[in-house]
């Protein structure tokens, strides 16, 4: 998850409490650039629970009892009863013997070198191209969204949303914007011609939400219950249910480049859990190698050439580099404390992460991982989640601590303008975006 308070704690019973048990007595060993030759342990549903804490080379083994310990959790404004979820996959499906090279009806990757070839500066779609250019800035602890035209840095509106207001999540289409509140189980659509907020649409526990590569279904990441929550995305009516016991954190995600498979981070527990598209099913998890609990992996994005995924992890100060079948962890690079954001630019050469706890950007080679420099904010900041503009020119981030938001010159790094926002900026997009579809998140678009 990506809270940038400190966290309530609730007693919890069972793995999630051995989890804080064992983290309590855990070594510090986040700020080390680490070499993983060989794959790190993993599990699935069906395998034993992991020990909270491992490092490079040791295997965790299974765990016996149970222990009663605080998970850490998101601060809550208020409790209110969750929707509970009806819907469970069968214990006994499994995922397709035979896959097809891509997932059915996903838009064809038009360059293998770059999967995001289609959404570089200026690809604005015809259904798009019209819609005026604004930055919508949703705060989780005023509960609502405040709408910024990204000429004028001028607020030109401000829509009520809920309780605690997570992300806005451009749609497949990107033709409507969904406003996540996790905690009052719904999403409110925003309309980016216009930039007025229409519809409350109710969705269980929407901390997050992605959609499947096809355009088929919505996925709202239940990071509270541990699970996805499949909806079709134009009824919105639920389809499936896939519970992640093991997932602790569910929060980012990204998907392959033939959209077969999706990558789920699991801040918590200090992994990552691999799911099959098609299926709904859970493949496996992998561990990094430290497993950081408190606050551990966290963005998530595939190479433009799909050779890698690069997972940041604000506890370790950096990036894990995840292979392209999601089954090993390669190394790890440093950026700063508390990496958090990843974004890439419009050429897809360059990653942005932010450090939200150093107040600085690291820009990375999107393709090798090679530091090429690093933004710093005058002052200090916490540079949180947000997108780069349409003509790849800035990248605007909300100041998670400060209650501001960032807007950086992608060509020299300087600090444009720093807004006064609401309290608590979380996940900011922006419209109009480049690209063919959207896969969620903040604007995710191929």
């Amino acid at each position: 998850m990506t809270s940038g308070h400190p966290r309530a704690t609730r007693p919890l019973t069972g793995f999630a409490g051995l989890l804080v048990s064992a983290l309590l007595v855990a070594g510090c060993t986040a700020n080390s650039a680490i070499s993983v030759p060989t794959a790190p342990s993993s599990s699935t549903l069906q395998g034993p629970p992991h020990s909270p804490v491992n490092t490079p080379g040791t295997s965790p083994g299974p765990v016996s009892g149970a222990s009663s310990a605080p998970l850490p959790t998101r601060t809550r404004l208020t409790e209110p009863t969750r929707t509970p979820s009806t819907l469970r996959p069968s214990a006994t499906r499994s995922p397709p013997q035979t896959k097809p090279t891509a997932l059915p009806g996903m838009p064809p990757v038009i360059d293998q070198h770059n999967i995001y070839a289609s959404a570089g500066a200026g690809m604005v779609g015809a259904a798009t191209a019209g819609f005026p250019h604004y930055a919508y800035v949703p705060h989780n602890k005023s509960g609502d969204v405040w709408v910024i035209d990204q000429l004028t840095h001028r607020v030109i509106r401000k829509c009520a949303v809920g309780i605690e207001v997570q992300h806005v999540v451009p749609s497949y289409d990107m033709t409507e914007l969904y406003a996540t509140d996790d905690v009052g189980n719904k999403i409110r659509v925003i309309d980016p011609r216009t930039g007025r907020c229409g519809r409350t649409i109710p969705v269980i526990d929407p901390y997050n939400m992605y959609f499947t590569p096809d355009g088929r279904y919505a996925i709202s990441v239940a990071e509270e219950l541990r699970e996805l929550v499949w909806y079709d995305r134009h009824t919105w009516q639920i389809k499936d249910v896939t519970p992640i016991p093991q997932c602790a954190g569910i929060d980012h995600a990204d998907f392959s480049a033939d959209g077969r498979t999706a990558v789920f981070t699991c801040e918590f527990a200090g992994r990552v859990a691999v799911i099959d598209v098609a299926s709904h099913q859970v493949l496996r998890t992998v561990d990094m190698p430290v497993r950081n609990t408190m606050m551990g992996p966290q963005d998530i994005k595939l190479a433009p050439d799909a050779s890698v995924y690069y997972i940041a992890d604000s506890d370790s100060n950096g990036v894990w580099v995840l292979n392209g079948a999601a089954t090993k962890v390669l190394r790890h690079i440093p950026t700063g404390n508390g990496a958090h954001g990843l974004y890439l630019s419009r050429s897809a050469k360059e990653l942005y992460v932010t450090n939200r706890l150093a107040g600085t950007v690291s820009v990375l080679d999107a393709y090798t991982g090679r530091k090429i420099t690093q933004w710093v904010i005058p002052g200090g900041g916490s540079p949180d989640m947000g997108n780069v503009t349409a003509d790849g020119r800035q990248l605007w981030v909300s100041g998670r601590y400060d209650n501001v938001v960032y807007v950086f010159d992608t060509r020299t790094g300087h600090l444009i303008a720093k807004i006064p926002v609401g309290n608590g900026p979380h996940g900011l997009a922006l419209v109009p975006l480049p690209g063919r579809y959207s896969l969620g998140h903040t604007g995710i678009t191929r």
